[in-house]
């Protein structure tokens, strides 16, 4: 069944080098992910049986027909991994990426001096960053927003799904409006920060499939920075971190930004593929002088 799906899949793809090996790495991607198991256990499957059962070759069959109509591997599947975490994904959430995992790592590792408190994920999408915190950082609770209601049903299913040692609470509503009132440790955002006149050069998968409320933002892509680094500082305690993740043709923008709201430690950090990723600032304590918490990045870190 691999080879057949990768033969379909490279017959539906421009004629290009690699192709052919890549729909294959692809179909044994897909075919795992639908049974659960491992490329390694499929290969052995493969090698040794059982074949596939009626049920399992109709849910293999169902999703090779969802990706060879265009739609995203981790959609026509209904999982992706993140961290530590599978999750389950379809059109309602935004497929998470790899660069975000790196945004959780960051973000881990300027908590981890202090145990307990309050972590909040904004525009949580499918809870990849919330539940990743949740699992592996050491917060007394985290809390979770986003704008869209059908999403929070998503995160709220991965949440039963990964059932987290810590409380994550799912609140709706917009930027900070559903954690007024709150004092936080951390606050991570992975905000949509794609400017609608770039739709253009976005991959047909991401354009015409993930939602687009996750994906773009008013003001050239710089509103959701704009509001949540205008109000974070009220939701913030002292000393707290905020850590987004950027589009890096407007980090120093971002940055800037961060700076004129009166953050510390205002730094930029680049991804593992060293683009502009990820913002780092500190809402300033009554220690204002004490050294910033070093931070470490296969990508490293530039003071914005």
């Amino acid at each position: 069944m691999v080879r057949e799906l990768a033969e379909a899949l490279a017959a539906s793809r421009r004629v290009e080098p690699d192709v052919r090996a890549e729909s294959e790495r692809e179909a044994r991607r897909l075919v795992a992910a639908v049974l659960d198991q491992t490329p390694a256990q499929l290969g052995l499957r493969a090698r040794q049986g059982p074949p596939l059962d009626p049920a399992e070759a109709e849910a293999v069959h169902r999703a090779a027909v969802r990706r060879l109509a265009g739609e995203p591997l981790a959609y026509a599947v209904g999982t992706a991994a993140f961290r530590e975490l599978t999750l389950q994904v379809d059109s309602r959430v935004l497929i998470p990426r790899p660069e975000t995992e790196e945004v959780v790592g960051v973000a881990l590792s300027l908590a981890a001096p202090s145990p307990g408190g309050l972590a909040i994920d904004i525009g949580t999408g499918s809870g990849a960053i919330a539940l990743s915190l949740a699992t592996e950082g050491r917060f007394a609770r985290v809390v979770a927003t986003d704008v869209s209601a059908d999403a929070l049903e998503v995160a709220q299913a991965n949440a039963r799904r990964v059932a987290p040692p810590v409380p994550v609470e799912f609140r709706l509503g917009a930027d900070l409006a559903p954690v007024a009132g709150e004092r936080a440790r951390l606050i991570v955002s992975n905000p949509p920060y794609i400017a609608y006149a770039e739709a253009d050069q976005l991959a047909p998968g991401v354009r015409d499939w993930e939602p687009s409320v996750a994906l773009f933002a008013a003001e050239d892509g710089m509103a959701c920075y704009r509001r949540l680094l205008g109000g974070a500082m009220t939701v913030l305690e002292p000393g707290g971190w905020l850590v987004f993740e950027l589009d890096a043709r407007r980090a120093q923008h971002t940055a800037e930004l961060a700076r004129a709201e009166g953050f510390a430690s205002v730094g930029v950090m680049c991804d593992l593929s060293g683009r502009d990723r990820m913002l780092v600032a500190q809402r300033p304590s009554d220690a204002a002088s004490r050294p910033a918490v070093p931070l470490y990045s296969a990508g490293g870190r530039h003071d914005a």
